[in-house]
């Protein structure tokens, strides 16, 4: 018998371009892959890669093509687009412990030239100046509700009370704000990327896409090379734009209705259970279905005690959890939305950023003496936010600070939301989207009790969150 062998294709050792080569030709050489890698170059790899994958479209055989591309410098709302991928990984600079500097901020290349180029920049200054002088009184009210632990070390102590104060603080950063982030694609996904990012409205976006495609090509020159902007993109995101739709009848109109369950499977917990016994027994799912149906109370209480008491908050339910699905319609805060759209295994619809759905306060905020110079700095992100959306919509999310509030529809089966909603409520998790993770716990747990009563919640519903944490929402 052949001995089992596991081994490595180090990029350090072979091209990506040829490591995706060595993997699709194993489907008809009976060679290993360390003789088909051997046989390769750079120059018979691009050639197989044009032939194939672009003559013939066997994109699959790209996704054995591994990039990992740095971006530094480029603004939180840019951020958006770059990480809007599913299938890739992102690592991000963090508000929660890290401090911006005064001039971290990007200014949109659409208003070179332009008349409200310097107001712009004043109105942001104003915003990057506010959150600095909040960060003392903040954090010298930490302090006093947050002491010093016994034998906590100075750099323990020190990290322990940023990451509560800066949490706070970030509120006021607007979406103009720079950050760095670190993301790992495949070349299948990093061509759709760039098509994206190419494609995209805003122009500091579509920068990124230019100078990201230049360096993808270092490492994969024929996988990437011909991903340009997409007419059916940049044509329908225009029309769309612009095709008439019922206006708010006020601002902030719809608040009140911040987390509504909009549409769910009405039979998802049956579907769950027929599926985990068609999974383990020999017959159709609908026969499974119609004997689910026919058990009693106490039954489907036993089955979903077998399904998931064993489930430790450290575990992944069962991927029959799938058949169940959730929509939402939600408002949320900018900042809470920072961390929702990681959960890339949702399908995510959020509006452009706005000032016209209110902004939220937190408690500490108005605690520490900072509640008018807080306010003084968002009346100055509305007024400003108004004139640059009189010329450009997309433009004028760069001046909305991280407090306001910003609609996002959410469509997500009941395994993802065991993920979302247990990562999210944690202790360490932060204030604002643990309000959104308990109150979309509790919509679901309203019509489907048997199945979300095993998530892993901590004792605090969404109302405490509200009145520990929030002077206004």
């Amino acid at each position: 018998m052949p001995e089992r062998e596991i081994y490595l294709l180090s990029p350090r050792a072979l091209s990506p371009e040829t490591i995706a080569v060595a993997f699709a030709k194993t489907s008809r050489s009976p060679e290993s892959f360390r003789e088909i890698a051997a046989e390769l170059s750079d120059e018979k790899s691009a050639k197989f890669h044009e032939k194939w994958v672009v003559g013939y479209g066997h994109s699959s055989v790209a996704e054995h093509a591994v990039l990992h591309i740095a971006f530094e410098n480029v603004s939180r709302i840019a951020i958006e687009s770059i990480e809007g991928n599913r299938l890739a990984s992102y690592t991000e600079k963090s508000t929660r412990y890290q401090k911006w500097g005064s001039d971290d901020f990007t200014i949109p290349p659409e208003l070179d030239g332009h008349p409200l180029r310097d107001e712009f920049i004043a109105t942001v200054r104003l915003l990057f100046s506010t959150y600095a002088e909040s960060l003392d009184p903040v954090k010298s009210l930490i302090l006093g509700k947050s002491p010093r632990r016994e034998n906590e070390a100075d750099e323990n102590y020190d990290r322990r009370i940023r990451s509560q104060y800066v949490d706070v603080c970030r509120f006021i950063l607007p979406a103009a704000a720079n950050a760095n982030v670190g993301m790992t694609a495949n070349a299948r996904i990093m061509e759709s990327v760039l098509r994206k990012m190419l494609s995209h409205p805003l122009l500091e976006v579509q920068q990124i896409g230019e100078k990201a495609k230049e360096v993808a090509k270092g490492e994969v020159p024929t996988l990437v090379k011909y991903a340009d902007a997409v007419p059916y993109l940049v044509e329908t995101i225009e029309e769309i734009s612009l095709t008439p739709c019922p206006s708010p009848t006020g601002r902030g109109v719809g608040v009140r209705d911040w987390c509504k369950l909009i549409d769910y499977d009405k039979d998802g917990e049956e579907k769950v259970f027929a599926a985990a016994l068609y999974r383990f027994n020999e017959v159709p799912f609908e026969d499974a279905l119609t004997h689910v149906r026919s058990l009693g109370s106490e039954e489907r209480a036993a089955l979903a005690d077998s399904l998931l008491k064993r489930l430790t908050r450290y575990d992944v339910p069962l991927r029959e959890l799938e058949y169940c699905n959730y929509t939402f319609d939600l408002v949320m805060d900018q900042g809470a939305y920072a961390e929702f759209k990681r959960h890339r295994m949702m399908t995510q619809t959020p509006q452009r950023l706005s000032t016209r759905l209110g902004y939220t306060t937190p408690h500490l905020i108005t605690e520490s003496g900072f509640g008018s110079k807080y306010e003084a700095a968002m009346d100055a992100a509305i007024q400003m936010y108004e004139k640059l959306h009189a010329i450009n919509p997309d433009v004028a999310q760069y001046i909305v600070p991280n407090a306001f509030n910003r609609r996002v529809l959410a469509q997500f089966n009941l395994r993802e939301a065991f993920a979302f909603c247990q990562l999210r409520s944690a202790a360490n998790a932060h204030f604002s989207i643990r309000r959104v993770a308990q109150k979309m716990y509790e919509e679901m747990n309203r019509v489907h009790p048997l199945l979300t009563k095993y998530m892993n919640l901590r004792e605090e519903p969404w109302q405490s969150v509200e009145e520990n944490y929030f002077t206004q929402v």
